[in-house]
């Protein structure tokens, strides 16, 4: 086990530890991401690093009881069944994940020629009001912080600065969305916060699990914050 990791040497280690770390800390590794200092999407050394070490990497995080997978089709490296390392989602990051994977079918299936989708904040405000998620506005902070979390597991990235006045301001969405929510969850979570602001009710919670292959239900709801767990995925 883990054959030929004495025949790195000490640039090739530190970088293997940094892969490993990034991994257990945010699950996906895109192929691709937007370089804001050239203003286009370039190729991810990370990614790059874990594909030319996957083998050995699959059975390092193996020993943990953690599989280690590739979409090649979508250009994602990611964990599965990594239980206990997620953290918890606020419930606006919980609403902005659904819309904007919403927002990401939709532009899809308009028959886009790249995994990644561009939006705009207008855009996806404008998808809060039409199934009437949000009730008054939020804070800069709350917005910030939901932001933050997306764009930590690799979800989203702000082409532009971002500021709340501008409804222009610009984001692109990662196919690494795609594995976190399908489309009939997406749908029945959104009937449910809906729902939930018509009546005043907000419970503020849903269990969002990084599962594919378990459709998530109102039961899963809970109250202010929602689970960020890699769990086992379909793909």
């Amino acid at each position: 086990m883990f054959e030929g990791y004495e025949e790195l040497n000490a640039q090739d280690v530190e970088r293997m530890q940094e892969v490993i770390r990034t991994l257990l800390s945010q699950t996906f590794l895109p192929e691709r991401k937007y370089d804001k200092k050239y203003g286009r999407m370039m190729p991810d050394r990370m990614y790059d690093f874990c594909d030319r070490h996957l083998e050995f990497l699959t059975e390092y995080f193996a020993v943990a009881g953690i599989k280690l997978c590739q979409d090649t089709e979508l250009g994602i490296i990611y964990l599965e069944g990594a239980d206990g390392i997620g953290e918890k989602l606020p419930k606006l990051a919980t609403i902005y994940l659904l819309l904007l994977k919403l927002i990401y079918d939709e532009k899809m299936a308009a028959v886009s020629s790249s995994v990644n989708v561009i939006t705009t904040f207008g855009e996806l405000n404008g998808k809060a009001g039409e199934f009437r998620l949000i009730k008054g506005p939020s804070s800069m902070t709350e917005i910030k912080r939901a932001f933050a979390i997306l764009k930590k597991y690799q979800m989203v990235e702000f082409l532009d600065v971002f500021d709340e006045q501008l409804e222009n301001t610009r984001i692109m969405i990662y196919p690494c969305i795609n594995l976190v929510l399908m489309r009939e969850d997406v749908n029945g979570l959104l009937g449910s916060f809906s729902d939930e602001v018509k009546d005043n009710e907000v419970d503020g919670q849903e269990n969002l699990e990084w599962s594919s292959e378990e459709t998530l239900s109102e039961n899963d709801m809970t109250d202010e914050e929602s689970d960020l767990e890699p769990e086992e995925m379909n793909v």
